[in-house]
């Protein structure tokens, strides 16, 4: 008769070793939270993967006359935008990024912001184009998608690398 025999020590081992890693898995989401969130600083940065909508010559003199950049979705300058206000957060289970910036959904999805009506804040009146108005009845805006909270193919790779370098560092 042949026999085969294992050491279970070993194999006990390595699997507890694997057990104590998954009970609290903090390095790994910590890692996973830092990839998703350079992606996502990475997709302002570039405008999009793939690029997103540009912006109409209106909203891009309008940027530049305030001294911000030219790129859609950021906004340099007085306030937070909602470049600056990308999160992330991480714990034993889960790895999260996001904003709580509540006009975040309107550029992730797209849409049509609602009519309203711009009164002048410092003056009697509105001047523009050279007219003077007293208020504006704004008929509301239609937004293009530019999904910045988006992962590329290669930002997948490179958590699963993480996760897989990880778990092989516990075994």
């Amino acid at each position: 008769m042949i026999e085969i025999k294992i050491d279970a020590a070993q194999v006990t081992g390595a699997l507890g070793r694997l057990a104590k890693g998954m009970a609290d898995a903090s390095p790994a989401m910590r890692a996973v939270a830092g990839i998703m969130h350079d992606a996502v600083m990475e997709n302002f940065e570039r405008g999009g993967r793939p690029e997103w909508a540009g912006l109409l010559p209106a909203t891009l003199a309008q940027k530049r006359k305030l001294g911000y950049s030219d790129k859609p979705l950021i906004r340099r300058g007085g306030g937070q935008s909602l470049h600056s206000s990308v999160t992330q957060q991480s714990d034993s289970t889960s790895a999260v990024v996001g904003t709580n910036i509540k006009y975040a959904a309107i550029h992730q999805f797209g849409g049509q912001t609602r009519p309203h009506v711009i009164l002048p804040k410092n003056k009697k009146a509105l001047a523009f184009g050279g007219r003077v108005v007293k208020k504006v009845n704004h008929p509301g805006s239609k937004i293009p998608p530019r999904p910045f909270l988006k992962l590329t193919n290669d930002d997948e790779a490179e958590i699963v690398r993480t996760v897989s370098g990880y778990l092989a560092s516990l075994v």
